[in-house]
Parts: C-alpha cells; sequence; structure tokens
C-alpha cells in the first residue's frame, strides 16, 4: 500500500519537474499549449477507442461470449482519459501508452496475468484456473467406502514406512444390506 502511495505522489513530482525543465527550454507559454493539445489529441484517442471498444462489447454478447479482454480494454481507456486530462508529460506518455491499441494490449495481458486471474481464484478457490486439489482436504484424515483410513499424500493400499491402514470403527459393525430393511414387496404405490 506504501509502495502505492510512493507512486502516487512520485508522478506528479515527476510531471512538476519536467514541465519546469521544458518551460524554461522552449517557454512557459509553448509548454501550455504542448500540455493543452496532447489533452486534447488523446481525449479524442479515448473517445473513437471507447467507441470501438463499446461495439466490440455488445459484438461479444450477442455471440453469448464473455467480454473479458474489451471490459478490461474499457477500464484502461479510463485511466487513459484521467491520466491525459491530468497536467503534465509523465501523465500524458501513460495516458497514450493505454490509448494506444498495440501498447495496451501487453499491459492488458499483465493485469490478466498479474492482477485479474489471481483475484479470480483466490475468490473462487482455484476453480477459475482448474487449480483445485482433488485429493481429499490436505492433511485431514480421508476414510474411502471400505473403511481404510489414508491421509490426503497416500492412498488406499499405498503405506509409508512402518504404517498400516486403520478402520476409524469397531470390529463389530454390522454392514446392513437392502434385505435388512422392512421393505413391503406388495406395495404398488412407489
Amino acid at each position: 500500500m506504501l509502495r502505492l502511495i510512493a507512486v502516487l505522489l512520485l508522478i506528479p513530482l515527476l510531471d512538476m519537474l519536467l514541465l519546469l525543465g521544458v518551460a524554461s527550454i522552449i517557454g512557459g507559454l509553448e509548454t501550455v499549449l504542448i500540455v493543452v493539445l496532447t489533452g486534447l489529441i488523446g481525449m479524442l484517442l479515448v473517445r473513437a477507442e471507447g467507441r470501438h471498444t463499446i461495439r466490440k462489447i455488445q459484438r461479444k454478447l450477442a455471440q453469448g461470449e464473455p467480454p473479458t479482454d474489451e471490459l478490461i480494454d474499457g477500464a484502461l481507456l479510463i485511466a487513459a482519459g484521467a491520466f491525459l486530462l491530468t497536467p503534465g508529460i509523465v501523465t500524458d506518455v501513460l495516458g497514450f501508452l493505454l490509448v494506444v491499441p498495440f501498447t495496451r494490449y501487453p499491459i492488458r495481458l499483465a493485469i490478466k496475468k498479474w492482477v485479474v486471474t489471481p483475484y479470480v481464484d483466490a475468490k473462487t478457490g482455484g476453480f477459475a484456473t482448474g487449480k483445485v486439489y482433488t485429493g481429499g482436504f490436505p492433511g485431514n484424515v480421508d476414510v474411502n467406502v471400505e473403511g481404510q483410513v489414508f491421509t490426503g499424500q497416500n492412498q488406499p493400499g499405498q503405506h509409508q514406512a512402518g504404517q498400516q491402514d486403520q478402520k476409524p470403527y469397531d470390529d463389530d459393525t454390522v454392514d446392513v444390506d437392502d434385505d435388512a430393511y422392512d421393505v413391503d414387496s406388495d406395495d404398488d404405490s412407489r
């Protein structure tokens, strides 16, 4: 969290220093015009890319597919608009990186890999990526149909050195089959 705050404070500081440096080289009025011009051009690009992304979302929904990439693109375009409206050179560069499709694509892949997939995987217990533990509960004792006890690491019949399968119940347990139940075979009401 502190890193995020440090980055958020570092960007305006870099913007201010770069703007002062550029203003000392080309002049204050020219620097303001550059900032305003990049903001206007950037907002036109965001608007065009936003419309294109909305059409892609509608097309995916009409086909019955989830518009995952398009929704991430929409979020990146919102961030790009915010960066481009903020006066400064660093924020304009970040905004243009998020607006242009061929630079937005690797950013979208990185966000899916390091943000979206871990979040969804944590919320679904591994079902989203298929990383589900299928050997029972780790560290707990499992009992199979025959009453053999085994841990999640060893299957029935696979013994570790000096270990035997144990029954979780006494030897006087009686197995009751279907004949032991009071079932009237003459009852046709079923």
